[in-house]
C-alpha cells in the first residue's frame, strides 16, 4: 500500500513522545538496572513506584517503574503544544469513538488517557512539572550517560493501518520497509520532533511494545555500557549489537531489563525537519536494512515484546519474513 501523504495540519499539535510506564516484578532489582547500570536519574520515589529522567530532560520523568505481579506496559505518553491543543486532542479521540478518561497523573497538570484503535494505551498532556537542569552536573553522569528518551517501537498486526491512523494525528513517515511480494508495509518510522522517529511500527503479533530508545552522546558510550554490563552480571541481558542500522543510520545496542523489557541505546541518526521530506523505502530482503554492515538480527528481536496492559493481541496477516540470524 502507498505511504500516505504527510498531514501537515493535523487536528491537534503533538510536540513529541514524552514518557513510558513499565510494570516490573521487583522494583529494587529494576532500580539497580535502570539507575545504577544505565544511569537514569531518580526524580521521585513512592512505595512501589519510581520516577526517572535522562540527563538533558527538564520534564519530571520519562520513565515510571511500577511494581506489579507481572511485567507489562501501562501507558505511552505524549506532550502536546498547550492546554488548548490538549482539549482539541480529547475532543478528536472522542469523535473517533475511542475512550477518553481525564486522569490524575502525578507531576502532570492535566492529562487524559485513551487507546488507539489497536489497543495501545496513550496519555496526552501539555504541562509536566519542570526540574532544574542537570546536563552540566557531570558528577551525575554514569552508565551509558542517557541524554533523553528518543522513540517507541511497537509490534503492529497491521502496519499500514497503524501508519494511516498516526498520519491522521500528524506523525510523518521518514523511512519504511516494504514487502515487495505483497506491496504492503512491513515496518515504518514516523516522527513529530524532527528526528527519524517518535514512533515506529514493526510487523508482528500486536499491539506490543518492541522497545523504548534512549539517545546517548557517542558510540563510545555504548561500548562503555557493554563493558559495564559484561562485568556486573548483565551479559545475558545484551541482545543485539552494537551495530549501525541501515534504516535511520543510527548506531545502536539492544538490551533487556531484568523483566525482559527491551531498551535501545541509540545515537547518530539524522534530522527530518522539512515537512516535504520524501520517505526512504527499503526492501524487506535487503540485508543492509537491519544493519548497514549486513549482520541480521536474532529471532528474539522479531518475536518478543512487552504486552500493553489491557490490550488484546492479534496475529499479523502479513507472513513475510525478514532475514533472521541462524
Amino acid at each position: 500500500m502507498p505511504i500516505p501523504a504527510p498531514n501537515l495540519y493535523p487536528p491537534f499539535n503533538i510536540l513529541r513522545l514524552s514518557h513510558v510506564e513499565y510494570r516490573v516484578t521487583d522494583l529494587a532489582r529494576a532500580r539497580a538496572f535502570w539507575v545504577d547500570t544505565l544511569g537514569l536519574q531518580v526524580t521521585a520515589e513512592e512505595p512501589g513506584r519510581l520516577y526517572l529522567r535522562a540527563m538533558e530532560e527538564r520534564g519530571h520523568h520519562c520513565v515510571t517503574l511500577v511494581e506489579a505481579a507481572e511485567p507489562s506496559v501501562g501507558v505511552l505518553g505524549f506532550k502536546v503544544f498547550d492546554e488548548g491543543e490538549l482539549d482539541k486532542a480529547a475532543a478528536w479521540f472522542a469523535r473517533q469513538g475511542l475512550p477518553v478518561e481525564w486522569v490524575e497523573s502525578p507531576f502532570i497538570t492535566r492529562a487524559f488517557r485513551t487507546r488507539d484503535p489497536f489497543g495501545i494505551p496513550l496519555e496526552f498532556y501539555a504541562r509536566m512539572e519542570r526540574l532544574a537542569p542537570i546536563h552540566q552536573k557531570y558528577a551525575l553522569y554514569r552508565g551509558v550517560k542517557p541524554l533523553r528518551i528518543d522513540h517507541f517501537n511497537m509490534f503492529a498486526s497491521d502496519v499500514d493501518a497503524s501508519v494511516a491512523f498516526y498520519n491522521q494525528i500528524g506523525f510523518r513517515v521518514t523511512e519504511y520497509t516494504e514487502d515487495a511480494e505483497s506491496g504492503r508495509c512491513w515496518a515504518a518510522w514516523m516522527h513529530r520532533k524532527g528526528g527519524v522517529h517518535d514512533v515506529a511500527f514493526t510487523n508482528g503479533r500486536g499491539p506490543r511494545l518492541h522497545h523504548t530508545a534512549f539517545w546517548v552522546p557517542t558510540p563510545l558510550n555504548i561500548i562503555d555500557l557493554l563493558d559495564l554490563m559484561a562485568t556486573t552480571g548483565y551479559v545475558a541481558n545484551i541482545e543485539r549489537g552494537p551495530g549501525r542500522h541501515g534504516i535511520s543510520n543510527a548506531f545502536f545496542l539492544y538490551i533487556r531489563d531484568p523483566d525482559g523489557h527491551r531498551i535501545e541505546i541509540y545515537c547518530s541518526d539524522y534530522q527530518t525537519v522539512d515537512p516535504d521530506l520524501e520517505p526512504i523505502r527499503w526492501d524487506l530482503k535487503d540485508p543492509q536494512r537491519q544493519t548497514l554492515w549486513g549482520a541480521p538480527a536474532p529471532r528474539s528481536w522479531f518475536e518478543e515484546g512487552s504486552v500493553f496492559e489491557g490490550a488484546e493481541l492479534v496475529a499479523s496477516a502479513l507472513t513475510a519474513q525478514p532475514i533472521v540470524a541462524p
